[in-house]
C-alpha cells in the first residue's frame, strides 16, 4: 500500500493530525470418543488437523518452542502495561507508520453532530451508540457489561432479530442472502443515543444473580448470570419474539493477522454434522460482503458476520455511530423512524458520482489500516514449568478442539505487507460452535429460540465463533473492567470457561475436577498469553 498521505486527496484534518503525530471464551472443546492422540483430549484425527495447519508435530506443540514467545509473529512487541494493545506492529516500515497514527486518530477521537465547523468528523447519528470507536474499544482492548440498571452501555450493543415469517425469508436465510431478519421498527441494532429532536430507541438495563459452581474437591467459585432488558421503548414495543444479543467489543489486537489465514485452514477444520464423532461440529459462517455482494468466509464479530476489516469497521461505523460510508451509504433509520430520516447529516460529496457520505474512502483506508496494525503483545513466562504444565492442561482438555493454536500465513502480493508469512499462535479455529443454552441468545419474554432460527446468516442463538486468545492475560491490565465471553458476564477467563456447555460441557466437567495446583497451572498458561 502506498503512503496515503501521497496518493490520496485528503482533508485537511489529516494533514493537521500527521503535522501533529510527525512522520514516525476459552472455548474449552469436548474430549473426543474416538481413538485418542498424544494429546489426550482430541481425536487422532484432530491432532493431525491441528500439526498440518501448524506445520509442526504434536510433540512440539506441546513442549516450549521459544518461537511461540511472539505469538503476533513479527508483528509482536515486548510490552506488559495499559497500553499493551494500543501499540503498531513492530516491522511496520517508517514509511507506512504514519499512515497507522492517522487511522488511530480516527479511531479514538470522537464525532460530533452535524452541521459542525469539524467538518471532516460532524454526522454523528441522528441514532448511535457511541462517538468514538475507542468508546466501546477501550484503549482498543475489550469491552465490559453495564454494573447495573443505571449504568450505561458504552461497550456493550444489542443486536436484534425476529424469527422469519415467511418460507422466502427461511430459503433466504439458508442461502446466506440476507443476514437476518430485522425489527421492523428498530432494525438489527438497539441505538440507545440520539441528537437533539430524535428520540433514541431504549435503554439497556442489566440485573445480575449469582450463580455457586463447585469443583469434586469443593472449592467454590461465584459465577454472575446477567439479565438484560430493554427499557424506555421510543417507538412502540419491541416484541415478545424479539431475539437480543449483547455484545461487548472485542480487541483490536492481531486483526490483520486473523485476516490474513487461508481460508482452507478455517473451512478444513469445520464439521457441522460432526462426522467424526468427537462431540465437536464447528461450522463456518458464509455472508455476504458488502465489498462486492459476493458471498464470502466470515471471520470477525462474535457470530463471525464480517468477512473482512473494511466492512466490519464500515458496518461498525454505520450501526455503532450512525455514519454513513461507499459501503453503507444510507442513514441507519428504519422508515418508522422519520426524525431520524429528516435530520441534517455530515454528508460530503466524494466527487466520484455517487450519493454523499460521511466516512470518505480516504478516512476509511486510514482506519482499516491501522485495525490491521495493532500488534499482540508477545508472551510473558511461557517456559515456566508451571505455565508449560497448564498449556499440557488446555491440550488434555480438549481446549485445542476448537482454539486450534498456531498458524502458518501465507505470503500474498496483497497490502498484508506486515502480516505476510508469519507464523502465529491466536488459538482459534474462527468458526462457530454451540455453547449450550446458558450461553444463548434470549427473547425480550426470556425464552431461548429454536436453534432453526438464524439471528447473524448462518449463526442460531446457541452458536458463538471461538475466540482469539493471545493477549487475554493482559486484558484487564488495559482496562481493569474488561469481561469476558460475548455479554462480559465472565470476569476471569476461569469463568468464562465455567460458563461453556454445549459442544463444551464435557470438557467444563474435566476442569471442575483439577485440583488445586492444576487450576493454578491452566490459569497460569492462560495469564502468559
Amino acid at each position: 500500500m502506498a503512503n496515503f498521505q501521497h496518493t490520496y486527496k485528503v482533508r485537511p484534518i489529516i494533514t493537521a493530525i500527521t503535522a501533529l503525530i510527525g512522520a514516525s471464551t476459552l472455548l474449552a472443546c469436548q474430549q473426543s470418543n474416538n481413538a485418542q492422540s498424544d494429546m489426550t483430549g482430541v481425536s487422532a484425527d484432530r491432532a493431525k488437523q491441528i500439526e498440518e495447519i501448524a506445520g509442526v508435530s504434536q510433540e512440539k506443540l506441546l513442549a516450549f518452542d521459544p518461537q511461540e514467545m511472539k505469538q503476533g509473529g513479527e508483528t509482536g512487541i515486548n510490552i506488559d502495561s495499559s497500553e499493551s494493545y494500543s501499540k503498531p506492529s513492530s516491522n511496520i516500515s517508517a514509511s507506512r507508520k504514519g499512515n497507522f497514527f492517522v487511522g488511530n486518530a480516527f479511531f479514538k477521537q470522537p464525532w460530533v453532530i452535524a452541521p459542525a465547523s469539524t467538518d471532516a468528523r460532524d454526522g454523528l447519528g441522528a441514532l448511535f451508540n457511541v462517538a468514538a470507536c475507542q468508546s466501546c474499544h477501550i484503549k482498543d482492548g475489550r469491552g465490559h457489561a453495564p454494573v447495573n440498571a443505571e449504568d450505561t452501555a458504552d461497550s456493550l450493543l444489542i443486536r436484534l432479530a425476529v424469527p422469519p415469517t415467511s418460507e422466502e425469508q427461511k430459503q433466504k436465510l439458508a442461502n446466506s442472502e440476507i443476514e437476518k431478519v430485522a425489527h421492523p421498527v428498530y432494525g438489527g441494532q438497539l441505538q440507545d443515543r440520539n441528537i437533539q429532536g430524535v428520540p433514541a430507541e431504549g435503554h439497556v438495563a442489566v440485573e445480575w444473580t449469582e450463580v455457586p459452581i463447585k469443583y469434586t474437591d469443593g472449592h467454590e467459585v461465584m459465577l454472575r448470570r446477567p439479565t438484560f432488558n430493554l427499557t424506555h421503548a421510543g417507538y412502540g414495543k419491541f416484541g415478545e419474539d424479539t431475539m437480543v444479543s449483547p455484545r461487548v467489543a472485542p480487541p483490536m489486537i492481531g486483526l490483520g493477522l486473523l485476516e490474513h489465514i487461508k481460508a482452507e485452514d478455517i473451512k478444513s477444520q469445520a464439521d457441522p454434522e460432526d462426522k467424526d464423532g468427537d462431540g465437536i461440529s464447528g461450522k463456518y459462517n458464509w455472508v455476504i460482503s458488502a465489498l462486492d455482494g459476493k458471498k464470502a468466509l466470515g471471520r470477525f464479530g462474535w457470530k463471525a458476520g464480517q468477512p473482512f476489516l473494511m466492512t466490519q469497521n464500515q458496518g461498525a461505523f454505520n450501526g455503532d455511530m450512525g455514519l454513513t460510508s461507499r459501503l453503507h451509504p444510507d442513514e441507519n433509520c428504519t422508515p418508522s423512524q422519520t426524525a431520524c430520516l429528516e435530520a441534517p447529516t455530515g454528508a460530503d460529496d466524494q466527487g466520484d458520482g455517487e450519493k454523499p457520505v460521511e466516512i470518505s474512502d480516504e478516512i476509511a483506508k486510514f482506519v482499516e489500516f491501522y485495525t490491521r496494525n495493532l500488534a499482540v503483545p508477545n508472551r510473558r513466562h511461557a517456559d515456566d514449568p508451571v505455565v508449560l504444565a497448564g498449556k499440557k492442561h488446555f491440550h488434555n482438555l480438549g481446549c485445542v478442539s476448537c482454539h486450534t493454536p498456531r498458524y502458518q500465513l501465507p505470503t500474498t502480493d496483497d497490502d498484508h505487507v506486515e502480516q505476510n508469512g508469519q507464523v502465529i499462535y491466536p488459538y482459534t479455529d474462527l468458526l462457530l460452535h454451540d455453547m449450550g443454552d446458558d450461553l444463548a441468545d434470549k427473547t425480550i419474554a426470556g425464552k431461548i429460540p429454536s436453534k432453526d432460527i438464524q439471528v447473524e446468516f448462518l449463526a442460531n442463538s446457541h452458536e458463538w465463533r471461538t475466540p482469539a486468545l493471545w493477549g487475554i492475560g493482559l486484558a484487564q491490565k488495559v482496562d481493569a473492567q474488561a469481561g469476558f465471553l460475548h455479554d462480559g458476564r465472565a470476569r476471569t477467563p476461569i469463568e468464562a470457561v465455567l460458563w461453556h456447555g454445549g459442544e463444551a460441557e464435557e470438557a467444563k466437567q474435566k476442569v471442575l475436577k483439577l485440583d488445586e495446583q492444576g487450576r493454578k497451572e491452566l490459569e497460569a498458561f492462560l495469564s502468559s498469553l
